[in-house]
C-alpha cells in the first residue's frame, strides 16, 4: 500500500490512503440531460465510516451526505452544463491518515452538430456519393453502419444505386444524437399529370377517363386530392386533428386508389391544399382557438374575399402548420409518391390589413418557406418527393401571396407555378391578350422561374390550362401551353380541369413532335 505525504503540522503527521470509492459517477464521464437529471453518487458506508466523517464538494460548494441503509449517498444538486469537479474527503481507518477522491465528469446537453450537403445526382443508375460534416467527438453512422470521420469531422458516403434515402446520425460522448434523413433520388423525374378530385376519384367516367390517358402513355402520373380547398380529406385520415374536427371523408379508399393508380402504370401525386382551410378555420374560431385564423388588426377574421370568412388558415400557427405536415407524412406512408401543396400562401389583399398570430420577426415569406422546408425534412425518411404550387406572379411579385421562389426553390423538389393563361391581365408579359396567346405568356413566364430555379436540382413542373374560361380552349390551345413548357427545358407539366374531363388529342399533338 503506497502512502502520499499530505500535510503536516507540529506534532500530528497525517497521510493520503487508499479509501471509498465514488459509485455512479465514473471519472471523465460525459453525461447528456436525461443521464445527468438520474445520476447519482454514493460511498460503501463500511469504507467511508459514518456521514458526519466525510466531507464532499461539487465545483467548490459542500454538498450533504446522507446515510442510506449501507451507504452513504452524495446530495447532488442540478447539475449544469459544463465540467465539473466532485471532491470526496475524510478520515481513513488507518491511523493517522486520510482520503481524498476526484470525480471530474462533464454534463452535455447538446446534441452534435451534423450537416449533410443534398446529393448532386446526375444520373439515378449510378452510386451517390454523400458529403458532410460533424463534431469531431462524435460518432457518425449511415443506416447504422459506422463512417469513418477525419480530424475535421468531414465524411463522405458512397450509396449503392437504388437506395432511395439514407440516415446519417452523429451519436457525440455523452450520447446525445443529431439524425438527418437523406433524399439519395435526385431530380424529380419527368412528369405528365392530370388533377382529379377525392369525389371525381369515386365517379366511374371521370376515373376511367384519366386511367385511359394513363394506360395510353399520354400521362405517366395522377394528381388526387389528399385535403381540398373546403378543407375536407379525402380518405379517412387517421390525423388525429382531420378526426376532431370532422374533415376526413372517407370518399375513396387511399390504398386501393395508389394500387389502381400504379397498376395503370402511373405514380400518384397527393395535393394538399394548405391554408385554404375553412374546415380548420371553423372549427378552430367556434372553439376559441382564434390564432389559428388569420386576423385582421382589431383581431378579427380576416375575411377571404371571395373565398369567404374564415377560409384563410395562419401559416405561422403551430397547430396549422403540424396538421398540414402530419397529413403530409399519413399521405407518403400511404404510398403517395409526391406531395404537393397548394394555396401555400397568404390571403390575397393589402398586407396591412392581415395579421398572422405568431408570426414574431419573420416576414410571411419567411414563414411560408420554413414550412415547407420543415415538410421536406419530414418527408426525407419517406423518399418522397415535395411540390410546391405557386401564383405565376410569384416569379416577379413574390410579396403579393407570400411566395418566395428563390427561397421556395432550395426547400423543394420542384415548383408547380399556374401559368394558365386566362388568369394574367392584358400586357403581362408584353402580350396584349394572354388568354388568346396560350404559347406566348406560358412561354415568357415560365423563363422567369427557370432563371430563378437555375443551379438547384429543383424542377419547374407547371399547371397548364385544360379549361375554357374566356376563350375556348381545345387541343391546340392546350398543346401550345405543353410547347411553351418544353421550350424552356420544362417537359413535365400537370393539367388543370375542375371536372377531370382532359382532351387527350392535345398529348398526341405533343407527342407526335
Amino acid at each position: 500500500m503506497a502512502l502520499a505525504l499530505a500535510g503536516a503540522g507540529v506534532g500530528a503527521w497525517t497521510f493520503l490512503a487508499p479509501g471509498p470509492g465514488v459509485h455512479g459517477l465514473a471519472d471523465g464521464a460525459y453525461l447528456d440531460g436525461r443521464k445527468a437529471a438520474q445520476v447519482s453518487a454514493y460511498l460503501d458506508a463500511g469504507a467511508a465510516g459514518s456521514k458526519e466523517k466525510v466531507r464532499a464538494t461539487l465545483d467548490g460548494a459542500v454538498i450533504p451526505v446522507t446515510a442510506e441503509g449501507a451507504r452513504l449517498k452524495l446530495a447532488l444538486p442540478r447539475l449544469t452544463e459544463g465540467r465539473h469537479t466532485l471532491v470526496v474527503e475524510g478520515d481513513s481507518k488507518l491511523p493517522l491518515a486520510s482520503y481524498r477522491k476526484v470525480v471530474a465528469f462533464t454534463v452535455d446537453t447538446s446534441a452534435p452538430d451534423l450537416k449533410v450537403a443534398d446529393p448532386e445526382i446526375k444520373n439515378t443508375a449510378d452510386p451517390v456519393t454523400i458529403t458532410g460534416k460533424a463534431s469531431t467527438d462524435a460518432k457518425v453512422t449511415a443506416d447504422g453502419k459506422e463512417v469513418p470521420i477525419d480530424k475535421g469531422g468531414a465524411f463522405k458516403i458512397t450509396v449503392p444505386k437504388g437506395t432511395p434515402s439514407v440516415t446519417v446520425t452523429a451519436v457525440d460522448r455523452a450520447g446525445n444524437t443529431t439524425s438527418k434523413a437523406v433524399s439519395t433520388r435526385g431530380r424529380r423525374p419527368m412528369i405528365r399529370a392530370a388533377h382529379i378530385t377525392a369525389i371525381g376519384w369515386g365517379n366511374d367516367t371521370l376515373r376511367g377517363g384519366v386511367l385511359a390517358l394513363v394506360r395510353s402513355g399520354k400521362l405517366n402520373a395522377v394528381q388526387l386530392d389528399v385535403k381540398d380547398e373546403d378543407g375536407e380529406v379525402g380518405y379517412a385520415s387517421q390525423v388525429p386533428l382531420a378526426r376532431q374536427i370532422g374533415s376526413a371523408k372517407g370518399y375513396y379508399d387511399a390504398r386501393k386508389a395508389i394500387a389502381e393508380i400504379h397498376a395503370a402504370g402511373a405514380q400518384v401525386i397527393g395535393r394538399i391544399v394548405a391554408f385554404r382551410d375553412p374546415k380548420l378555420g371553423a372549427a378552430a374560431w367556434k372553439a376559441g382557438k382564434r390564432n389559428q385564423v388569420v386576423q385582421t388588426p382589431s383581431g378579427e377574421a380576416y375575411n377571404g374575399g371571395h373565398y369567404g370568412n374564415l377560409s384563410f388558415t395562419n401559416f405561422a400557427d403551430p397547430t396549422v402548420r403540424k396538421y398540414n405536415q402530419d397529413l403530409a407524412v399519413e399521405a407518403a406512408k400511404l404510398g403517395f409518391d409526391d406531395i404537393l401543396y397548394d394555396y401555400v400562401r397568404r390571403p390575397d389583399g393589402p398586407l396591412s390589413k392581415m395579421r398572422f398570430p405568431g408570426i414574431g420577426s419573420a416576414t410571411p415569406e419567411q414563414a411560408i418557406t420554413s414550412f415547407v422546408a420543415d415538410t421536406r425534412v419530414a418527408l426525407r425518411p419517406h423518399a418522397k418527393y415535395l411540390g410546391v404550387s405557386v401564383f405565376g406572379i410569384a416569379a416577379t411579385r413574390p410579396l403579393e401571396i407570400a411566395q418566395d421562389i428563390g427561397a421556395l426553390v432550395k426547400v423543394s423538389d420542384y415548383i408547380a407555378p399556374m401559368v394558365y393563361p386566362s388568369h394574367w391581365g392584358p400586357g403581362e408579359y408584353g402580350v396584349a391578350n394572354p388568354d388568346t396567346a396560350p404559347y406566348a405568356i406560358v412561354q415568357r413566364s415560365l423563363a422567369d422561374f427557370a432563371r430563378l430555379a437555375k443551379g438547384t436540382q429543383t424542377e419547374i413542373v407547371p399547371w397548364l390550362q385544360d379549361f375554357s374560361m374566356g376563350s375556348k380552349y381545345g387541343p391546340p390551345q392546350v398543346a401550345e401551353q405543353i410547347k411553351a413548357a418544353a421550350a424552356n427545358k420544362m417537359n413535365s407539366f400537370i393539367l388543370w380541369n375542375a371536372g377531370a374531363r382532359y382532351q387527350g388529342a392535345a398529348l398526341q399533338q405533343i407527342a407526335s413532335h
